[in-house]
């Protein structure tokens, strides 16, 4: 397969979004997701956005703010992680309280649109883009409460759930088939950090222009091709860990009789198979609680490797 020349979403997020001049990238895929017309006036830094363990590693990679003041909180999870629904609840609400100040009315609230584009498979579905929102509804008589006109003008929304947090989910890190709209066409370029052909959807022209690897310098290109080899490690230990649970549990149904030994021998064959990717994702400079978080070892162990 020929290597791309567009520099991935996750990487350009960290080094190249948040200039204003790319602002229209982000623009774009915003624009395309929430279906209205994104207009981003500057980037803010966020308490969340910080490396701290009280916070979970609830490590925000960009939050931005339109001139309405809304917040678009974008994050890209690279690694499998089984409560993210939890995470994004974490990140929102901490947002929600961030941005007020102390002894303002609960009308200053502000509202936050939670944009996560993860590479592995959260939850259960066929779909690869999900939108959550918060509504009310009569629990005998099924109707959707409402905004009073009063509500609406002083607000400026038409309904509840505009008061609300709303979340995207995309999930597409198994898409790389044709792109036969705008959304697809920006789930094909997150996935394969390529443009599909012919694409159209708004922030591809800027993405085309701006994310080259051939205007990168030599270190900055260095650095980037050492980010590919950690997604590719990431990516096989995700896909290495499904294929042996899947054959773990048809042998387990054909063989239930010897099932205490063969248990021992496989925790055993898995340990020491997260030990040696954890050698090899430590020879690549992988932070070490990413490696712990992928292999399931602790920091100690891995620094004793």
């Amino acid at each position: 397969m020929e290597e791309s020349k567009y520099i991935r979403f996750d990487w350009a997020m960290k080094r190249l979004l948040r200039q204003k001049a790319n602002f229209g990238i982000l623009e774009g895929l915003l624009t395309t997701l929430l279906g209205m017309k994104i207009k981003i006036k500057r980037m803010l830094e966020s308490e969340s956005n910080q490396d701290d363990e009280s916070d979970k590693y609830n490590r925000v990679d960009m939050l931005a703010e339109n001139d309405k003041g809304e917040l678009f909180l974008i994050e890209v999870q690279n690694n499998t992680e089984y409560a993210y629904f939890q995470r994004m609840l974490f990140g929102t609400s901490k947002l929600v309280t961030e941005y007020i100040k102390k002894g303002e009315g609960y009308e200053n609230v502000r509202k936050v649109y939670s944009v996560n584009i993860v590479y592995f498979s959260l939850g259960k579905g066929t779909d690869i883009v999900y939108h959550g929102k918060t509504e009310f509804r009569g629990i005998h008589n099924g109707d959707l409460l409402e905004l009073s006109p009063f509500q609406k003008q002083k607000f400026n929304v038409d309904v509840v759930s505009d008061l609300y947090p709303e979340y995207y989910i995309m999930k597409v890190n198994d898409f790389n088939r044709v792109a036969k709209n705008s959304i697809e066409e920006w789930a094909y370029y997150l996935n394969t950090g390529d443009v599909p052909k012919g694409a159209k959807a708004p922030g591809m022209e800027e993405v085309k222009e701006q994310l080259t690897i051939d205007r990168m310098d030599k270190s900055e290109r260095s650095a980037y091709y050492k980010h590919l080899d950690n997604i590719v490690i990431l990516r096989d230990n995700i896909y290495t860990e499904r294929e042996e649970g899947r054959l773990e549990g048809r042998a387990e149904g054909r063989e239930e009789g010897r099932a205490e030994g063969r248990e021992e021998g496989r925790e055993e064959g898995r340990l020491e198979e997260r030990r040696q990717n954890a050698k090899k994702m430590k020879e690549l400079s992988v932070p070490v609680e990413t490696i712990s978080q992928v292999t399931g070892l602790s920091v100690d162990e891995i620094d004793s490797l």
